[in-house]
């Protein structure tokens, strides 16, 4: 696992834990991806019920809250498949 993705799992298994149903997967371009469950966050490119796509910098501006997830949706800078309420729930996850 790169540091990229190390970091995020550390980031968000404390904030994933208990809160997600289902599984959603993290795609951080040029980096991999993270899976979070309901028993928290871990590397791995698995099915999953919604998938969040962007760079590192999106993602990191996204935990950081300097930007709001729907709109960086709205703009393109962050691409969802699946469900756009489940995403809705995890953008409120990587922004809690």
């Amino acid at each position: 696992m790169n540091e990229i993705i190390q970091s995020y799992v550390e980031t968000l298994d404390p904030k994933a834990k208990g809160t997600i149903r289902g599984t959603a997967k993290l795609v951080i371009e040029g980096a991999g991806s993270v899976m979070l469950d309901e028993t928290g966050a871990r590397a791995g490119d698995e099915d999953a019920d919604v998938v969040l796509m962007a760079s590192d910098a999106v993602f990191r501006n996204i935990l950081s809250g300097e930007q709001n997830p729907v709109m960086a949706y709205m703009s393109g800078k962050l691409k969802v498949e699946g469900n756009a309420q489940r995403a809705l729930k995890v953008s409120g996850i990587l922004t809690g």
